[in-house]
């Protein structure tokens, strides 16, 4: 089964990033962090593909298909007869918070 927090869309090109770091402001997850001349991909599993990084990424340094992760890990959930509160909702190491929810 596809596992979104491991494996997912989010594509960063660190040649394109102007560090304007909008991408760690929006990020639910941490997925990005200051860098010295540009933004750092330091969490890339931890995306859950909302997009919020790529839509406000000027120069377009950051590409990810939106909603995936989130959705699968919803329907993953509900598949297995979970909740999204329950530590077993898709988020890897289950640290994080998925779609909202606590992991």
């Amino acid at each position: 089964m596809f596992d979104s927090y491991i494996e997912n869309t989010l594509q960063y090109n660190p040649e394109k990033c102007i560090n304007c770091l909008r991408c760690t402001q929006v990020c639910p997850h941490g997925v990005f962090a200051e860098g010295k001349d540009h933004a750092e991909l330091v969490k890339p599993t931890a995306c859950m593909e909302c997009g919020a990084c790529a839509l406000n990424c000027p120069v377009q340094a950051i590409e990810v298909e939106s909603g995936v992760g989130c959705a699968w890990a919803m329907i993953g959930a509900a598949l297995r007869g979970k909740d999204m509160d329950s530590a077993e909702c898709g988020c890897g190491d289950g640290a994080g918070n998925c779609c909202g929810g606590k992991c």
